[in-house]
């Protein structure tokens, strides 16, 4: 038996952010904090939104300040423009911070206490404030999920929060915002969808739907990944990648990701790497490493982004898997850490807190093959080589 948890509405298509403020009128809702990122606030489209909220008599102000990785004093600041003012929704609009960073405040809005302490194991279901999501990356998921992450900068460690309250009410999905994202988080975005769905599909909390889904994210997303990110304009692309952006987002909210994701979440809370840059680093050592205990889970996964077919044993079917993993980072451009510019003696030295670090998100728990902390250190250093 398994609980399946969704979004109450999603919109989905090109031009569906025109139509945020008659959802939100339709749910109820009159006044939202837009909290969002200094880029997209200078871009025109916040204000773009806002004019739609007009539109349809709703109201709203703006909270501009999130940050790549959302931080606890972010989250706090937030907080305190949100009790300042009567607002009866929070919308996240962008990419996976400030949607992560909606959803922590409105988590927070009506049950004040420190922010470390909805950090799994903890579960966060009391409602909040509602919220809606809507990204301008096809690549988190997040408006489809019940966690967030939050990093506490007195630890320098990535805070893995689930609950129902992190949950969006309402998710606009509108493929026309990535039109113009450059390639690199157009590249890392993409992956980090792509891990989203193999790891859900290999979780051992898989489930019927999150496997409809996870396959259905993967057969999306192989073939228009690179599409997407030599050809920006190529519409049919970028649909594509935000519906299984979204996919990947209900498979792994409904069966959890595993060690990849446990193990990039230290990575970017030292050294600052983007969240699927770092995923990608590791995407390729880790599936080499937990193959032998899922070799037929791996072989579908590779069946559903087309590098093996239906008659390929499942051994060759996972050996043509890791091989296309390595080539769609070479294809990407995709730095190792070395090259991204972390000093091998800091990593070497973090490397027991990393592997302590990714444990404790609880997410290695989920993976098809064991890894105590001598195993991550270990394969830290393969992605390091």
């Amino acid at each position: 038996m398994h609980d399946i948890n969704l979004p109450r509405r999603v919109r989905i298509g090109g031009g569906a952010l025109c139509e945020t403020g008659s959802l939100m009128q339709a749910a109820g809702l009159s006044k939202a904090l837009i909290v969002t990122d200094a880029f997209l606030a200078g871009s025109g489209l916040v204000e773009k939104l806002q004019g739609i909220l007009r539109k349809s008599g709703c109201s709203s102000a703006v909270f501009a300040d999130t940050v790549p990785d959302p931080t606890v004093a972010v989250v706090e600041a937030a907080l305190d423009v949100v009790r300042a003012g009567d607002f009866d929704c929070v919308i996240g609009f962008g990419g996976g911070s400030p949607i992560d960073t909606s959803k922590a405040i409105a988590a927070l809005a009506l049950d004040p206490r420190p922010i470390p302490s909805l950090k799994v194991p903890a579960v966060t279901d009391t409602p909040g404030l509602p919220v809606i999501a809507i990204p301008t990356t096809a690549g988190t998921g997040s408006e489809a999920t019940r966690v967030t992450i939050i990093t506490d900068e007195a630890t320098d460690e990535k805070m893995l929060c689930a609950g129902l309250a992190f949950l969006p009410m309402l998710a606009v999905i509108d493929y026309e915002l990535t039109l113009t994202k450059p390639r690199r988080l157009t590249a890392d975005t993409g992956i980090d969808s792509l891990t989203h769905a193999i790891e859900a599909y290999v979780s051992k909390k898989a489930n019927a739907f999150s496997d409809a889904m996870a396959i259905s994210a993967m057969k999306l997303i192989a073939p228009n990944l690179r599409t997407a990110c030599d050809d920006p304009s190529n519409r049919a692309a970028r649909e594509a990648m935000m519906l299984g952006a979204h996919h990947g987002g209900l498979a792994f909210s409904n069966a959890s990701v595993a060690l990849v994701h446990g193990m990039s979440r230290p990575i970017g809370a030292f050294f600052h790497v983007p969240h699927g840059l770092s995923n990608a680093m590791l995407l390729p050592v880790v599936t080499r490493y937990s193959v032998p205990a899922a070799t037929a889970r791996y072989a579908d996964c590779a069946r559903a982004m087309g590098v093996a077919s239906d008659s390929d044993a499942d051994q060759l079917a996972t050996a043509r898997l890791v091989e296309e993993l390595e080539r769609l980072n070479a294809d990407l451009d995709v730095p190792g850490p070395g090259a991204y510019g972390i000093a091998k003696e800091r990593w070497d030295e973090l490397l027991p807190v990393m592997s302590e670090q990714a444990i404790a998100s609880g997410s290695p728990a989920n993976n098809p093959m064991p890894a105590d902390a001598d195993a991550i250190v270990e394969l830290y250093r393969q992605a390091w080589s």
